[in-house]
């Protein structure tokens, strides 16, 4: 059951916004690294089949740990979706290879980004460049994510981000693609809706999985904020570690982030939030099942969500 703790006078909008947070979650996506592997059978006991689930190229992982990953996550009943960091692919030959083993393992989903090389290591220097290869038709994957960045990012310009994702739409309408977006986390609870208004203006209707980063101390947010392309994010944390819990401005928490996107109905082309795990799927699991079963209290006066026990 979901309680409320509040004022009689709040209660029709807390309720409004409860509802929206449990019907948001009926499609939460999470991650997985290839390291967490042996955690499996314990992540297929605590979300629904079929649940998607990414699993991350991390640095210390190879291309074909991302692979076998993804093929034991499929096998043991969740939609596995592997990232393929284009830049840390050898060749054509080597991406080809990865394709066909995955669907052959009954992967059709991928979630394609550059990756955190600095070069590419082979002749895949973007996701377009694979895109534009025919490859992923070749394959027969049916389901393509693409990044998104409501904070932006900390080498390549806004203008070139929305120029890159409005060629990403072209390509996939010309190929008859099944193509959708993963924004990257924040910490602005307000940026994803800003972001969400540009997209509708620039004619992208590619569905979208609002990115939230999943239970975590803020010393481990600014790690991974660093890490993940967005540090001026984690700047703006650092500056006001003091008060983070308290700015309407910073959301540090995936409760802030939840009741900031339940204060009104999201767009259509929303399909729900996906959780980024840092290493921790097991606590963003069994937290996600709590949230999507609606055992939690709305505190009106804090902005929090506490967990029933």
């Amino acid at each position: 059951m979901v309680k409320v703790i509040q004022s009689a006078r709040t209660a029709p909008v807390a309720s409004g916004v409860k509802d929206r947070i449990v019907s948001f979650m009926r499609d939460a996506s999470t991650e997985i690294t290839p390291a967490e592997e042996n955690r499996l059978p314990e992540l297929a006991g605590i979300l629904p089949p079929g649940t998607p689930v990414n699993v991350a190229h991390t640095p210390n992982a190879s291309f074909a740990d991302v692979i076998r990953a993804a093929i034991a996550l499929q096998r043991v009943g969740l939609l596995a979706t592997p990232h393929i960091a284009v830049r840390r692919v050898a060749n054509t030959a080597a991406l080809r290879g990865a394709l066909a083993e995955l669907r052959a393992g009954g992967v059709e989903h991928i979630f394609l980004i550059a990756g955190d090389a600095a070069r590419p290591i082979g002749e895949f220097a973007s996701t377009l460049d694979v895109l534009r290869s025919g490859l992923l038709e070749e394959s027969g994957i049916s389901r393509i994510g693409v990044a998104g960045h409501p904070g932006g990012h900390n080498t390549v310009s806004r203008d070139t981000l929305w120029e890159t994702l409005e060629a990403k739409q072209a390509i996939a309408a010309r190929a008859a693609m099944s193509m959708h977006i993963v924004t990257q986390f924040g910490v602005d609870g307000g940026a994803f809706r800003t972001w969400q208004r540009e997209l509708m203006q620039r004619g992208i209707h590619l569905p979208v999985r609002v990115g939230i980063a999943g239970p975590a101390s803020i010393a481990r947010l600014v790690h991974f904020a660093i890490q993940c392309g967005i540090a001026q994010s984690a700047r703006a944390l650092l500056r006001d570690l003091n008060a983070a819990g308290r700015s309407s401005a910073l959301a540090v928490t995936p409760d802030q982030h939840l009741l900031a996107l339940a204060e009104a109905p999201l767009p259509a082309q929303t399909l729900g939030p996906h959780f980024f795990a840092f290493g921790g799927v097991l606590e963003t699991a069994q937290w996600m099942r709590k949230i999507a079963a609606g055992a939690f209290t709305i505190d009106a006066e804090s902005g929090k969500l506490r967990l029933d026990d």
